[in-house]
């Protein structure tokens, strides 16, 4: 009775300790397991729910089975021309074989660093291998337009028109050949030759954001300052030329105000001289002698308080001085 107790708590104390080990084990949603035994994987379980393993020798270490995203380090690269940009990309990625993920890498930490030295290596060959223009353009819709006119309120459709002339830009952009989309695509499929081994897919790999450089920029502000200086003296000019065009109209009204008011002027002055003439006749017809007379001393009040001297009055024209008559 006494070795059957015995044998009985033998038994209880070794199934507390297989429980307390855990046997089971339960999978969530959205995760899968590998089943390790003595460093060995002696099984893979990607079904949700409750499962058995053997207690004390079975490590079951999770990984998830839902996508998740990577997101890069930006990186200064330069382009086919030597042209420096910051390109800052992202990926979406899965655990698609859990055994060589765990062969290969193990955990997650280590999975993000090896996409890190895939995914970047891949960016840089594929940025360094392509033009700028490839990069930051996805099309060539851009080459439809042959300038850039920029609209102003400057009064009449005429005066518009004229000055659209003035400020038009034209600008000749190179043709696309593959476009930024096309790009992350072979981003994608550079990366995608790599990650297999470690029991990675990639998803997709996307630029999320691409910036010159700060010497790029620079060169770019100082086309943009250079095209708002022509603009500027644009305006200058035309304004001027407006100036110069009301200047004229200005000066050909005057010109033609002062021409009609001295014409009026003279027609006047012509109109008093004939008056004042005939007058004057009218007044000598009826006594010429005192006309003559009269006209005579006028003449002597003008002309005899100017004269410094006098060496001779013996002429005809200082006859009245001696007598009324002129004799």
């Amino acid at each position: 009775m006494k070795r059957l107790i015995t044998f009985l708590v033998i038994i209880a104390v070794i199934l507390i300790a297989v429980l307390v080990a855990g046997p089971f084990y339960t999978l969530n949603e959205g995760e899968q397991a590998v089943v390790v035994r003595l460093g060995q994987i002696i099984a893979v379980q990607q079904d949700a729910g409750l499962h058995v393993k053997s207690p004390f020798l079975d490590d079951v270490i999770k990984y998830p089975k839902k996508i998740m995203s990577w997101d890069g380090e930006k990186q200064r690269i330069p382009t086919k021309e030597n042209q420096f940009i910051w390109v800052d990309t992202i990926a979406r990625w899965r655990i698609s074989d859990p055994k060589k993920f765990y062969e290969s890498i193990g955990n997650l930490e280590s999975a993000y660093a090896r996409l890190g030295d895939v995914i970047d290596s891949a960016v840089r060959t594929i940025i360094a291998e392509n033009w700028l223009r490839e990069t930051v353009r996805n099309s060539n819709i851009i080459r439809e337009n042959k300038g850039a006119t920029e609209n102003f309120e400057v009064g009449s459709d005429q005066d518009a028109g004229q000055l659209s002339a003035f400020t038009r830009t034209d600008v000749t952009y190179e043709e696309v050949q593959k476009g930024r989309r096309k790009l992350a695509e072979e981003m994608l499929n550079l990366s995608r030759k790599l990650v297999p081994e470690y029991g990675i897919e990639l998803i997709d790999v996307v630029p999320r954001q691409i910036k010159y450089s700060d010497e790029l920029t620079q060169s770019v502000y100082n086309r943009m300052i250079k095209e708002r200086s022509q603009i500027a003296q644009a305006f200058r000019s035309f304004g001027e030329g407006k100036k110069a065009e009301w200047e004229g109209k200005l000066e050909n009204e005057r010109r033609s105000l002062l021409s009609a008011a001295y014409e009026k002027a003279e027609k006047i002055k012509g109109d008093a001289d004939a008056e004042a003439t005939r007058i004057y006749a009218q007044a000598y017809s009826r006594d010429p002698e005192f006309f003559e007379f009269w006209r005579s001393t006028e003449s002597y009040k003008n002309t005899l308080p100017k004269f410094n001297k006098t060496l001779s009055t013996d002429m005809d024209y200082f006859r009245y001085l001696y007598s009324p008559r002129g004799r």
